[in-house]
């Protein structure tokens, strides 16, 4: 089958890191997002992805081309203006003449696609979606199911209260996972903003179109589009709660080194770390992971990095302190700055807390 991975949205959530950036491209791992997405398609013999970019659509199709080093080719559906989700694969109609699968563009998960494809053929389904279990839905789509996996009904961010009062009857939400046949997309309006969630869908259960959805009670997912869920994710690949299908799982107290590193003999780096190429870990700098650090970054002496992700060109002042905190390509923090719980991108950073 083809996928197609909807990557146009500018990646709001996630400032201030991804001004000037498009969010396919931030690093996990020192690797763009979108990189381990690929990967993890091609895990399923996935060999044609359409990528639907709107947002700095020039910067990912610098990196990528048209063929990545995975083997995968890409083709470009570019929206001229924002389309949303069901909008933005009726963009790319033309690509996708069979049985598809389509992508949310900030989605890291290892869920299984051959169970998911087996359900959706042996329900003779129009759309299949995949549900994950979550703690609080509300700010989610909630999907009910029946218990053979048709849908019920969708409540679409369901507000605190109505699920304290119970008013939602279930914790398993939509998890942008989709296997569509092309004939649905006759459905959606040309040239318009539309949603899968609020308008397709609901559509589709309005006129009695067989659409399921699939439960999947084990496999790891997560919506990274905060500051706090992609830092998150960084250290769940790193301790090995996930597993990227691009890098694969890290030891517990391993330390990967990129080319050209230079490490003081009096630091201290405590594993799971990644560091990449062309980097300078000064005199007594402690290092305790999970961290990520990527290429061309500077640590001068007395710097202490705990918990945090540092993008390419990250220069760090002495006895300067880090934690629970990312950093955004080519950023100075100065000497002595505590950074606690933040996110910063800019080019001189002072102290914050």
């Amino acid at each position: 089958m083809k996928a197609i991975v909807l990557v146009g949205g500018e990646g709001t959530r996630l400032r201030p890191l991804t001004y000037g950036i498009p969010k396919p491209m931030v690093p996990v791992l020192n690797y763009p997002f979108l990189e381990h997405t690929i990967a993890y398609l091609k895990k399923y013999r996935i060999k044609e992805a359409v990528l639907a970019t709107s947002y700095l659509s020039e910067a990912i199709q610098g990196y990528f081309g048209q063929l990545t080093g995975l083997g995968v080719k890409l083709i470009y559906a570019v929206e001229d203006k924002p389309l949303g989700t069901a909008g933005a694969v009726k963009n790319a109609e033309q690509h996708l003449s069979d049985t598809f699968i389509a992508f949310n563009g900030d989605i890291f998960t290892d869920l299984n696609l051959t169970k998911m494809l087996a359900f959706h053929r042996a329900k003779a389904a129009k759309v299949t979606i995949a549900l994950t279990r979550v703690e609080n839905p509300s700010a989610y789509g909630v999907v009910e199911t029946e218990s053979d996996g048709r849908v019920r009904r969708f409540i679409e961010k369901p507000s605190p209260e109505l699920v304290s009062r119970d008013q939602v009857t279930t914790n398993w939400i939509n998890a942008g996972i989709y296997i569509i046949e092309p004939e649905v997309l006759g459905y959606v309006p040309d040239n318009t903003h539309y949603m899968f969630e609020s308008g397709l869908f609901p559509l589709l259960l309005q006129l009695g179109e067989p659409l399921y959805a699939l439960k999947f009670d084990s496999g790891y997912w997560l919506d990274m589009g905060t500051p706090r869920k992609y830092l998150q994710l960084n250290c769940d690949l790193l301790l090995s709660k996930a597993r990227s299908a691009l890098l694969g799982t890290f030891g517990k107290d391993e330390v990967r080194y990129g080319e050209r590193c230079t490490v003081h003999p009096s630091a201290q780096i405590i594993g799971p770390v990644i560091i990449g190429s062309n980097c300078k870990i000064g005199q007594d700098v402690c290092i305790k992971g999970p961290v990520a650090i990527n290429s061309d970054c500077s640590l001068a002496e007395g710097v202490t990095l705990e918990t945090a992700v540092l993008w390419q060109g990250v220069a760090i002042g002495k006895n300067a302190v880090l934690r629970h905190t990312v950093v955004g390509k080519d950023t100075t923090i100065s000497a002595n700055a505590t950074l606690l719980h933040s996110a910063v991108a800019g080019s001189d950073i002072q102290a914050l807390n």
